[in-house]
Protein backbone atom coordinates (compact mmCIF):
# COMPACT_ATOMS: atom_id res chain seq x y z
CA UNK A 1 0.00 0.00 0.00
CA UNK A 2 2.69 2.66 1.08
CA UNK A 3 4.60 1.63 -2.95
CA UNK A 4 1.34 2.51 -4.37
CA UNK A 5 1.17 5.84 -2.58
CA UNK A 6 4.71 6.47 -2.92
CA UNK A 7 4.19 5.94 -6.79
CA UNK A 8 1.21 7.58 -7.14
CA UNK A 9 2.61 10.48 -5.33
CA UNK A 10 5.60 10.45 -8.05
CA UNK A 11 3.26 10.87 -10.51
CA UNK A 12 1.26 13.59 -9.38
CA UNK A 13 4.67 15.47 -8.53
CA UNK A 14 5.44 14.82 -12.14
CA UNK A 15 2.41 15.83 -13.68
CA UNK A 16 2.66 19.06 -12.13
CA UNK A 17 5.86 19.95 -13.44
CA UNK A 18 4.58 18.72 -16.85
CA UNK A 19 2.44 22.07 -17.26
CA UNK A 20 2.59 23.63 -20.71
CA UNK A 21 4.38 26.77 -20.61
CA UNK A 22 4.94 29.72 -22.78
CA UNK A 23 6.48 33.02 -23.04
CA UNK A 24 6.89 36.31 -25.11
CA UNK A 25 9.66 39.10 -25.55
CA UNK A 26 9.49 42.71 -26.20
CA UNK A 27 12.24 44.33 -27.26
CA UNK A 28 12.56 48.01 -25.29
CA UNK A 29 14.88 50.88 -26.64
CA UNK A 30 15.65 48.68 -30.05
CA UNK A 31 15.54 51.30 -32.57
CA UNK A 32 13.39 50.74 -36.07
CA UNK A 33 15.43 52.90 -38.93
CA UNK A 34 14.40 54.05 -42.18
CA UNK A 35 16.40 52.47 -45.19
CA UNK A 36 19.50 55.03 -45.29
CA UNK A 37 19.90 56.90 -49.47
CA UNK A 38 21.30 55.72 -52.07
CA UNK A 39 25.12 55.35 -51.67
CA UNK A 40 27.38 57.87 -53.54
CA UNK A 41 28.76 57.15 -56.73
CA UNK A 42 32.48 58.21 -57.07
CA UNK A 43 35.78 56.15 -58.28
CA UNK A 44 38.67 55.31 -55.48
CA UNK A 45 41.75 57.07 -55.30
CA UNK A 46 44.97 55.23 -56.18
CA UNK A 47 46.13 52.98 -52.79
CA UNK A 48 48.82 54.89 -50.63
CA UNK A 49 50.60 51.83 -50.80
CA UNK A 50 50.80 47.79 -50.57
CA UNK A 51 48.58 46.06 -48.26
CA UNK A 52 46.07 48.48 -47.82
CA UNK A 53 42.13 47.78 -48.18
CA UNK A 54 39.75 49.84 -49.55
CA UNK A 55 36.40 50.62 -47.49
CA UNK A 56 33.57 51.79 -49.57
CA UNK A 57 31.75 54.79 -48.44
CA UNK A 58 28.18 54.24 -46.08
CA UNK A 59 25.54 55.71 -44.75
CA UNK A 60 24.93 55.72 -41.00
CA UNK A 61 22.28 56.93 -38.10
CA UNK A 62 23.12 59.72 -36.15
CA UNK A 63 20.50 61.81 -34.72
CA UNK A 64 17.43 60.36 -36.52
CA UNK A 65 19.19 61.16 -39.92
CA UNK A 66 21.52 59.27 -42.19
CA UNK A 67 25.04 60.83 -42.60
CA UNK A 68 27.49 59.77 -44.96
CA UNK A 69 31.07 58.49 -44.72
CA UNK A 70 32.88 58.62 -47.36
CA UNK A 71 35.27 55.68 -48.53
CA UNK A 72 38.82 55.56 -47.11
CA UNK A 73 42.05 53.23 -47.83
CA UNK A 74 42.81 51.47 -44.75
CA UNK A 75 45.43 48.12 -43.30
CA UNK A 76 43.50 45.82 -42.48
CA UNK A 77 44.12 44.88 -38.43
CA UNK A 78 44.88 40.94 -39.27
CA UNK A 79 46.30 38.68 -41.79
CA UNK A 80 43.32 37.80 -44.39
CA UNK A 81 40.68 40.42 -42.27
CA UNK A 82 38.66 42.03 -44.68
CA UNK A 83 36.15 45.20 -44.77
CA UNK A 84 32.05 43.56 -43.81
CA UNK A 85 29.91 46.98 -44.49
CA UNK A 86 27.62 48.37 -42.31
CA UNK A 87 23.91 47.60 -43.81
CA UNK A 88 20.42 47.97 -43.10
CA UNK A 89 18.65 44.31 -42.29
CA UNK A 90 14.68 44.14 -41.25
CA UNK A 91 14.65 47.37 -39.59
CA UNK A 92 17.40 47.11 -38.05
CA UNK A 93 20.50 48.99 -38.43
CA UNK A 94 24.06 46.74 -38.03
CA UNK A 95 27.62 48.81 -38.59
CA UNK A 96 30.60 47.33 -39.76
CA UNK A 97 33.47 45.39 -39.15
CA UNK A 98 36.71 43.87 -39.95
CA UNK A 99 35.82 40.14 -40.83
CA UNK A 100 37.51 36.66 -41.49
CA UNK A 101 37.09 33.43 -43.35
CA UNK A 102 33.72 33.02 -45.15
CA UNK A 103 31.98 36.13 -47.42
CA UNK A 104 28.63 35.55 -48.94
CA UNK A 105 29.32 32.26 -48.69
CA UNK A 106 32.85 32.39 -50.31
CA UNK A 107 35.67 31.48 -49.06
CA UNK A 108 38.62 34.35 -49.10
Amino acid sequence: MKSKLLILALLAVGSLSAAVRFGFGVGIGVPAYAPPPPAVAYAAPPAPGPGYSWVAGYWYPYGGRYLWHAGYWAVPPYAGAHWVGPRFYGGRWYGGYWGHGYVRGWHR
